[in-house]
């Protein structure tokens, strides 16, 4: 879909993404603050942020209850969601054309002016302790904060998470609240059909009931490897297992773009070097890989399923093609082939509202980039061999990496996988 993008700087210090998608019938809403888990005022009260996400929709300055807020939003098929990670709190919101005015309204009714009281509080305790227990019973989602852990990032696991859910009081919702959810902590992406109507939008955004406040700044933690871990589960019939390594700074785009080009050519697909050549042994049903980029540094993860007596095997895989990786032995053929499917996947990528906004939101919200999708074939078609290699020899050359595991084993499995890996970091 054909859209324009302006980047607004309100005079109250919020600043946010206007997306004109002319003849669109749609409008999506998402506002994010620097309010996700990390910025709560101590850690004993480590699930402020997330409970606090559970009573958005609940009583505010127009409506008594959740129930009442919830029949007015969605009368018109109007949708609406929030969630919480270690650095964000976002709200989201998709509604008709024909009803945009009145669900804005509503959305700053929610944000702006909620009504935290003691039963919408005890409530969603109760329902946050039931979202986070059933998570344990999630074996990637048990793994992956344990892996964050290991490596040194300042975050608890679920168990750790579920043992600070009492302490919270709706004090502490309203700290949490008054002290993130200001104006300059605020960062908004809206799209829609947009033409004249911009300057309303303007208007009523700096007219919000927010207080100035500040942009947070992004955590900064110091990594370094750690041991190899197993989370022993008598239930857990395989392996899920998650390898991550880290490289203290954050990649360019140029060298994102190409990573993400190698993990296609590594487990995109069911012909990739590595889980096409485990699916084709029948060693694993699933696994990827994938590259973050964050604020302050970025990392190399790999993960999936596996039973337990052919982990080995499919570990020597991952050695195998690393090892080619870091020789240099990567095909033009096969680089074409992952640009390819990354051009196709982009055009297909902004087929709706939702989704031309969250091409946007993923990087506006983290740093404030407001990425150019018109060039985003380009950069694809220039992504660089060298570069790719480089980038993979880095990550290995920091050595700064972990492998954890769920599964009914003994650590000693995990060891000798690890063992495996390890190779990798020797091989120069």
């Amino acid at each position: 879909m054909k859209h324009t993008v302006e980047e607004v700087r309100l005079s109250n210090g919020a600043r946010g993404l206007l997306i004109d998608v002319p003849g669109a019938t749609v409008m999506s809403f998402q506002f994010q603050f620097r309010a996700g888990n990390r910025y709560v005022a101590n850690k004993d009260i480590y699930e402020t942020a997330h409970i606090m996400e559970h009573m958005a929709f609940g009583a505010n300055a127009r409506f008594r209850n959740e129930h009442e807020f919830e029949a007015e939003f969605t009368k018109n098929g109007a949708y609406h969601n929030a969630y919480t990670s270690d650095m964000s709190m976002v709200y989201v919101a998709d509604c008709a054309d024909f009803e945009w005015e009145r669900i804005f309204d509503l959305q700053r009714v929610s944000i702006c002016q909620p009504r935290f009281n003691p039963d919408e509080l005890e409530a969603e305790k109760g329902n946050v302790k039931s979202e986070l227990t059933g998570y344990l019973n999630n074996h990637n989602r048990v793994l992956w904060p344990k892996v964050q852990q290991l490596l040194g990032e300042d975050v608890y696991t679920f168990n750790q998470r579920l043992k600070t859910i009492a302490n919270v009081t709706l004090k502490d919702i309203k700290e949490h609240h008054n002290r993130t959810h200001t104006a300059k902590n605020m960062r908004f992406v809206i799209a829609g059909k947009l033409h004249g109507r911009k300057s309303e939008i303007k208007r009523q955004l700096e007219d919000w009931e927010l207080k100035e406040g500040e942009r947070f700044d992004a955590p900064h933690d110091l990594f370094s490897a750690g041991n190899p871990t197993l989370i022993r589960r008598k239930e857990a019939s395989n392996l899920t297992f998650a390898w991550s390594m880290i490289a203290p700074r954050e990649l360019s785009d140029e060298e994102s773009d190409a990573m993400n080009c190698l993990d296609h050519i590594l487990t995109g697909t069911m012909h990739s070097r590595i889980y096409g050549a485990a699916r084709k042994k029948g060693l694993a049903y699933g696994m990827f890989s994938d590259t973050s980029v964050g604020f302050h540094d970025s990392s190399w993860d790999f993960g999936g399923q596996v039973n337990l007596e052919t982990s080995g095997a499919l570990f020597d895989i991952i050695v195998r093609e690393l090892g080619q990786v870091l020789d240099g032995k990567i095909t033009e053929a096969e680089i074409d082939a992952a640009k390819s499917y990354a051009l196709g996947r982009h055009q297909m990528g902004a087929q709706t509202v939702a989704q031309i906004s969250n091409f946007y939101t993923n990087r506006y919200f983290a740093d404030g980039e407001v990425k150019d999708y018109e060039k985003v074939p380009e950069s694809i078609t220039h992504t660089s061999r060298d570069v790719m290699i480089n980038t993979a020899r880095e990550f290995i050359d920091h050595n700064i990496s972990v492998l954890a595991g769920v599964s009914s084993g003994e650590k000693q499995d995990i060891v000798e996988l690890s063992s495996k890996l390890e190779t990798l970091f020797v091989k120069k």
